[in-house]
């Protein structure tokens, strides 16, 4: 288990495209016509019975999963007399592309935070990993984006974003490890400093990510 933890910077990057990102909208019909050549490059025929419109559907998905909007404003509801109460969401399950080949990842995430006279609306964090998984990536990136996203969501640097990967980069090429995972975990705020609320942090999110293997 690989775990990189790391602290939040005050300043966010939001303005600035992220990488991964298409700068412009996708042609898809382009992109079916690579699809096309590139099966042809493989010794395959895209005209016969099986392939012919295979091309089309391919770039139909790129252009749906490299367009998964964005991650919507927060709803954001007033709880005065909460204070210091430790909050997760976890399983959330997302795929994302390895930006070095090409190949699914998938991303198991929880989130976590301190509530200070407010919470976040639960789907917020749901569609804040959509959003970042939509794109060629590194589990090491994506960690640290939702983790900044949330940051500026409720204005503070009390969070916690731990993620548990598993990659067919690593388990159908190279070594071909199937049962290997990458955990990557970011923190801020008071879960950088506060060793007890991180520990109860990374508990409760092994424990989720336990259920799920089992």
């Amino acid at each position: 288990m690989t775990t990189s933890v790391t602290g939040l910077g005050a300043a966010l990057s939001t303005a600035v495209p992220a990488p991964g990102r298409p700068a412009a909208a996708i042609d898809t019909g382009r992109v079916a016509g690579l699809i096309a050549q590139l099966l042809t490059e493989l010794g395959e025929d895209p005209t016969r019975e099986g392939l012919i419109d295979t091309p089309d559907r391919v770039a139909a998905w790129w252009n749906a999963f490299l367009s998964p909007g964005d991650s919507a404003t927060a709803t954001c509801f007033t709880e005065s007399r909460l204070s210091g109460q430790l909050v997760t969401v976890g399983g959330m399950s997302v795929w994302s592309l390895c930006e070095h080949h090409m190949l699914p990842m998938h991303l198991q995430v929880t989130a976590g935070y301190v509530p200070d006279g407010e919470v976040v609306g639960l789907s917020k964090f749901g569609r804040i990993a959509q959003c970042f998984a939509g794109r060629l990536q590194v589990q090491e990136r994506f960690t640290r984006q939702v983790a900044e996203h949330l940051t500026g969501v409720i204005g503070r640097e009390d969070i916690a974003v731990a993620v548990r990967g598993a990659h067919l980069c690593m388990s159908m090429r190279g070594v071909r490890m199937e049962e290997a995972r990458t955990t990557t975990v970011h923190t801020g705020g008071r879960f950088g400093t506060d060793a007890v609320l991180s520990q109860q942090f990374l508990t409760v999110a092994a424990a989720q990510w336990g259920r799920r293997d089992g």
